[in-house]
């Protein structure tokens, strides 16, 4: 019995959320699963989800867990991505929150957002951006499926001004010195949000990046009308946006 379990705590690091399905794929049955858990190698989580009894998983790892173990389609994004990038502005009061995006035909088990983690679980539900702009990081031992910057600062956008303040997001667009023209232009052109696209667009173009100047924004649908962002706003005519004086001021 020992044997099996030190090989499972070989391949699969001590913060790792592990569901039945795996532990059974890796040679271990139902029967041996349970005898785990009375021996104290195992600590049930809920039905079928399990933790080594020495480890302290971290919501990244149950994240991780329904990625690449559940195959959920599910990623990091938005602020919580950027910030894995390297890319932070945000002081964090009290505990941190991480941003899931679900697919729409994607619903959480219920033991993940009912189970106390390091992190608070913030789950946005959204088709507005296309499937690209997404990929795999390590942070500590875990894996997980994050958005690029590319993605995640439109994310922040979509997300505005409820999640996000605009001047914030600006400050991060500050940052993104190095976006790829070719992946934000795909990311764009398949937006569906015209508020992130104009949103986005404008903001870079304020912040003067050497990246901005070689997109090839023709053909990219930027609807009609304006955009109110803020009550008593600025109006910036050339992207039909009203928003917050503090950002239309800022130099």
């Amino acid at each position: 019995m020992a044997t099996k379990i030190n090989t499972l705590k070989q391949k699969y690091p001590p913060t790792s959320i592990l569901l039945a399905s795996t532990l059974q794929k890796e040679g271990i049955s139902r029967d041996s699963i349970q005898d785990y858990v009375n021996s104290g190698w195992l600590v049930p989580l809920a039905k079928g989800i399990y933790r080594f009894s020495d480890g302290h998983p971290t919501l990244f790892s149950a994240l991780s867990a329904c990625q690449y173990q559940k195959g959920m389609n599910c990623h990091v994004g938005a602020a919580t991505a950027l910030e894995l990038h390297g890319f932070t502005h945000f002081v964090t009061m009290g505990k941190p929150s991480a941003i899931l995006f679900l697919a729409r035909d994607c619903k959480l088990s219920k033991w993940l957002p009912e189970t106390e983690w390091d992190m608070n679980l913030v789950q946005c539900t959204t088709s507005v951006l296309p499937d690209i702009g997404l990929i795999e990081i390590i942070t500590g031992e875990t894996r997980l499926q994050v958005s690029t910057p590319e993605r995640a600062i439109m994310e922040c956008l979509l997300l505005s001004p409820k999640q996000y303040g605009l001047m914030d997001i600006y400050y991060l667009m500050e940052m993104l010195t190095a976006l790829r023209p070719s992946l934000v232009e795909g990311l764009l052109r398949g937006c569906t949000s015209v508020k992130v696209k104009r949103l986005f667009i404008y903001m870079a173009d304020k912040a003067r990046h050497a990246w901005f100047r070689r997109l090839n924004l023709e053909g990219i649908y930027m609807g009609t009308g304006p955009r109110s962002l803020e009550k008593g706003g600025v109006p910036i005519a050339k992207y039909k946006l009203i928003i917050p004086k503090e950002l239309a001021d800022y130099e």
